[in-house]
């Protein structure tokens, strides 16, 4: 398979991220870019989705659970056609659809509001519930913060999703390495995560989350996995794309100023 595609469309939801935070003067730049390459996977070739018919019956779902990443799927949702690219540019604006966090009554595509760590990760895990309920063939995929790991709730629902079998739900892990405040490990470690999420009954996947070839296999590994849940465990750099973002941690919650913008814009391959 020739993944360029991928790859060029992840960059253009890059450039999408850095254009709709600079011009909001706000947002959340270093853990939109680490986690572009998954999200492009996701909606771009994984899951089953139709733009022009968000609600499809059966569709494959997609939870981001840690919120604050909204503008990486709001990039994402817009190159893949719910709507025009320039809409993305009212990020954080009074009376905007799109808001800091998602909001699923606002945005075509949004599956559930997050923002509040390690709930969608929760909710996640009773929409994998319902669809078994209902017989549901679509797949229940949610992305989660390694800072977020350190929510009780995430090991709640990591307990509940094991206890009932729920291999209709996947977790991507967006590993950075980075919080708001420093180093996971320096603020509070989660390491080992894999033996973690394994000694709660999942299926653990450890992979490179800017590798396509990883990325996809990791997915097909995960749909032929029966009778546990799978967590993909994805080493990733925050701020991956923009050299003077990438693994800096004060990038976290930070907007670029213009000549930021036009640098990050310009190593991205895309038009100011």
């Amino acid at each position: 398979m020739d993944y360029t595609h991928f790859e060029k469309t992840a960059a253009n939801i890059r450039v999408g991220i850095v254009k709709a935070i600079h011009n909001a003067g706000s947002g959340h730049p270093g853990g939109s870019l680490s986690a572009a390459d998954i999200v492009t996977a996701l909606y771009f070739k994984e899951m089953n989705i139709d733009p022009k018919n968000p609600k499809m019956k059966g569709r494959d779902k997609f939870i981001l659970s840690k919120g604050h990443a909204g503008p990486v799927q709001y990039a994402a949702l817009a190159e893949r056609g719910y709507f025009p690219k320039e809409d993305i540019l009212r990020l954080r604006k009074l009376g905007s659809e799109f808001q800091g966090h998602p909001n699923m009554n606002k945005v075509p595509g949004i599956e559930m509001s997050t923002g509040s760590l390690g709930q969608g990760f929760s909710v996640a895990g009773g929409m994998a519930m319902a669809g078994k309920l209902d017989k549901d063939p679509g797949r229940i995929y949610v992305l989660l913060g390694d800072g977020e790991i350190q929510e009780g709730i995430i090991w709640e629902a990591a307990m509940s999703a094991a206890h009932y079998k729920l291999d209709n739900l996947v977790g991507i892990l967006d590993w950075n390495g980075l919080q708001i405040d420093g180093k996971n490990e320096d603020v509070m470690t989660v390491a080992p995560v894999d033996e973690k999420f394994e000694a709660f009954g999942w299926n653990v996947i450890n992979i490179d989350g800017h590798d396509f070839v990883q990325i996809f296999d990791a997915f097909d590994k995960a749909k032929a996995c029966k009778g546990k849940p799978t967590m993909i465990i994805a080493k990733t750099h925050k701020g991956r794309g923009v050299s003077f973002m990438e693994d800096e941690y004060g990038w976290h919650g930070k907007a670029p100023n213009e000549e930021q913008t036009k640098q990050a814009i310009a190593e991205l391959g895309g038009e100011w």
